[in-house]
């Protein structure tokens, strides 16, 4: 049966967030601060915080600086995965990826279709590596990474989590038997 094995130690992830927005500021950031303040509660560790413009250059910038330091196993996005023409979360992340994680926005849209109901449809949540890096990029409303975090990533980001979670695919997390 899956779920967490509380016989195995629990392993800290090292986490950024990044909030892409035109219109919030860090007082304002709702969604970055659920984030920030859900895996703090989780027990992992927030390394890094910061907001940039819905602009493709300015989130591969981060993006990339994040994926390029080895304190940072995960990156967590909100923002920037709807279709207005702003919404371009998904056209700077997706050329970054090594590899695509396709069942993170199936998993994403089963935890969203029962708070929001077919509106889950105008997400294009997504995740996948940079490199070594995780990122799993989420919408920008707090309901959605609420979702997000409490339906999916709480689990998949925790090391006890059986029959496997992806903390053995983290550089200095290899030897774990996941």
């Amino acid at each position: 049966m899956p779920g967490i094995d509380s016989q195995l130690p629990f392993n800290a992830l090292q986490v950024a967030v990044l909030t892409i927005s035109d219109t919030r500021t860090r007082d304002t950031d709702s969604s970055g601060s659920l984030l920030a303040g859900r895996l703090a509660d989780a027990g992992h560790r927030l390394m890094e915080r910061a907001l940039v413009r819905d602009d493709i250059q300015q989130i591969q910038d981060q993006v990339l600086t994040w994926a390029d330091n080895a304190e940072i196993d995960v990156i967590l996005t909100t923002g920037g995965t709807g279709f207005s023409p702003r919404d371009v979360t998904v056209e700077a992340v997706r050329p970054l990826l090594r590899k695509e994680m396709d069942g993170f926005s199936v998993l994403f849209h089963l935890a969203s279709l029962a708070t929001v109901g077919v509106s889950t449809l105008q997400s294009r949540a997504f995740a996948g590596q940079v490199g070594d890096t995780f990122i799993f990029c989420l919408p920008g409303s707090a309901g959605a990474c609420r979702d997000g975090w409490d339906k999916v990533l709480v689990l998949e980001l925790d090391s006890r989590y059986r029959p496997c979670s992806i903390a053995g695919h983290i550089p200095r997390l290899r030897e774990l038997d996941v």
